[in-house]
């Protein structure tokens, strides 16, 4: 599995790291090898961009749903 495609799986598994990469994407980028093209990709929310390096379709892994942490 691609690096871009582990980070992707992970924001959308993890709460922590969705929360951390809404708040600082580029300290969550930063931890996960990504070429400069892929970082640029998620950036600067280039879809196509990012669909060609992961090889994903439109519709793939989308999700209405946000998780969230709560702390209770």
């Amino acid at each position: 599995m691609s690096n871009l495609l582990h980070l992707m799986r992970q924001i959308g598994a993890d709460a922590a790291v969705n929360l951390e990469y809404i708040q600082n994407p580029r300290s969550v980028i930063s931890r996960f090898d990504l070429s400069d093209e892929e970082r640029d990709a998620l950036l600067n929310k280039d879809y196509e961009a990012i669909k060609r390096l992961t090889g994903l379709k439109d519709g793939q892994f989308a999700t209405n749903t946000t998780v969230r942490a709560y702390d209770g």
